[in-house]
């Protein structure tokens, strides 16, 4: 039997479009006050990591935010490729981002920071 995709990532505890914390801006940690809770989120979100890494294997790295996996909270881990260490991400604010013509890798690839 195929299993869609997303049905998949829905299984892993992944939220799907649609999902009222995907729609809703992420609640920020009050630092350091709030330093329990944003532990329970990273310790959430490497748990979703190491689900999903059972079933994708991502060779070029991966990351995931709160809010995918129903936390509304701003936190987001990103595994580099290879050995590097993970990153992890706590309040984090975009100031705009530009996408550069011709990347081959894809449109989130060509998100960048500004």
């Amino acid at each position: 039997m195929d299993v869609r995709s997303s049905q998949q990532m829905r299984d892993l505890g992944v939220v799907q479009r649609g999902a009222g914390t995907l729609a809703e801006p992420a609640r920020a940690f009050d630092l350091p006050a709030e330093r329990d809770e944003a532990e329970r989120a990273v310790d959430e979100l490497f748990a979703a990591m190491e689900r999903i890494g059972q079933v994708h294997p991502f060779a070029k790295g991966m990351g995931i935010a709160a809010p995918q996996i129903g936390v509304g909270r701003a936190a987001a881990v990103v595994r580099p490729p290879g050995k590097a260490p993970a990153v992890i991400l706590l309040n984090p604010r975009w100031s705009g981002c530009s996408v550069e013509e011709g990347d081959a890798a894809g449109p989130a690839s060509r998100l960048r920071r500004t």
